[in-house]
């Protein structure tokens, strides 16, 4: 079994994470219900076992909490995948929610990077109480943190809260697809990723 489990506190922050990529049970608190909805359903989406409990400095505002959970979630990646022998390592998908779509493609290259194109919509106002820029902050974090390189791309655009699900559902099955074992290889010209 691919796992990994992640201790991370600052003074902002307190993150117990512990990922399984083969599935397992799922169990998120965040104390940012909006965040929880989304790791919720991208472990669903990608076949994961993840389980969060953060405790963080929500009375300031959402920030912290989610752009810490991205790094820690992106550190346990990163572990559980260990040298990457035998990955698909490549994914990209579209995914519908309602009257939006979203497209991302993803690379488990070890060079982290994000490209956020989703035309302002989601870089501005709120989903409920949390801001919409927050989902670009969590990928970033997420992106460095596991060394993935993240193009994210909305195709239609409604309701920020349908935006941002299918931004998530997608990113899931990239994530099911690239973690996927293949064959016994590393999957570069390099031999190492």
């Amino acid at each position: 079994m691919r796992t990994a489990k992640i201790k991370r506190n600052t003074k902002e922050t307190q993150i117990v994470l512990s990922l399984q990529l083969e599935g397992g049970e799922t169990a998120v608190d965040t104390g940012v219900g909006f965040l929880n909805h989304m790791l919720e359903l991208l472990a669903v989406h990608a076949g994961i076992g993840l389980q969060v409990k953060c405790k963080g400095d929500v009375e300031v505002d959402f920030h912290h909490s989610t752009e810490d959970v991205g790094i820690a979630l992106g550190l346990a990646l990163k572990e559980s995948l260990g040298d990457k022998r035998g990955i698909a390592r490549f994914a990209d998908k579209v995914v519908p929610m309602d009257e939006c779509a979203a497209l991302v493609a993803l690379d488990i290259s070890g060079r982290p990077f994000l490209n956020f194109d989703c035309g302002g919509e989601l870089s501005r106002g709120k989903i409920g109480d949390f801001d919409a820029e927050l989902v670009e902050e969590f990928l970033r974090a997420f992106s460095n943190n596991a060394g993935l390189n993240i193009y994210v791309k909305l195709l239609a655009t409604g309701n920020k809260h349908h935006e941002a699900e299918a931004v998530f559902k997608a990113l899931a099955q990239c994530l099911r697809t690239a973690i996927a074992v293949v064959s016994d290889k590393i999957p570069s010209s390099k031999g190492v990723l």
